[in-house]
């Protein structure tokens, strides 16, 4: 295995995030030229156009939410990614479920593959929160919201995954039903979930 080149000063001048893009790499030298050296120092190799990893940055666990999130900021990981990363499931997607708006543009990632969902503009702001992978801000729907979800696109993840995952939330105490029920409100599927959360509920 050859051995890596030793890191030069222009390495530090790189974001501390994983993904980082050429407008966001700055120096005395020329934004070619820079990006050259950073690659011949294999600081940075190159993801897609425009667009380069840093390589002092490790992959994670959820290194996978990283490029959509990266390329599509309004995107929100969601479903079976967002059980995974809130354990309410100990099977891993091989792609990943990223929500998108109605008329919205897949992000184009090179990397992954995506299981594209797309939701209103209220699913894509609603029980959402912000995560930090790798120093990139990933937006990834809460454990009550993908619960409810689950719920609502029962016929795509299964109805069975979504009683499970309604339980595992309970049980674990990552939310209560009150927030449960807020988002299957939000959801429409309140009715639909309503047998199966006062039945877990009265086993609790």
């Amino acid at each position: 295995m050859a051995k890596a080149r030793q890191q030069g000063p222009e390495s530090r001048r790189i974001s501390h995030t994983a993904l980082v893009r050429s407008s966001q790499v700055r120096g005395q030298k020329s934004r070619k030229t820079l990006l050259k050296t950073l690659q011949q120092q294999n600081a940075i190799a190159p993801v897609g156009k425009g667009i380069w990893r840093n390589i002092s940055v490790p992959p994670s666990q959820f290194h996978s939410f990283v490029e959509p999130a990266f390329r599509s900021p309004q995107g929100v990981v969601c479903l079976l990614s967002a059980l995974s990363f809130h354990r309410l499931t100990t099977q891993q997607p091989a792609r990943v479920w990223f929500a998108i708006k109605q008329d919205g543009k897949p992000p184009k990632t090179s990397e992954i593959q995506l299981e594209v969902v797309r939701m209103a503009d209220i699913c894509l702001q609603e029980g959402v929160e912000e995560h930090r992978i790798e120093g990139v801000p990933v937006r990834i729907t809460s454990a009550a919201r993908t619960v409810a979800d689950c719920f609502k696109f029962r016929n795509r993840v299964g109805i069975d995954v979504a009683i499970e995952a309604l339980r595992d939330c309970l049980r674990k105490r990552l939310a209560s039903p009150v927030e449960i029920r807020r988002y299957a409100q939000i959801c429409r599927v309140a009715k639909v979930m309503a047998p199966y959360l006062e039945t877990i509920l009265e086993t609790l």
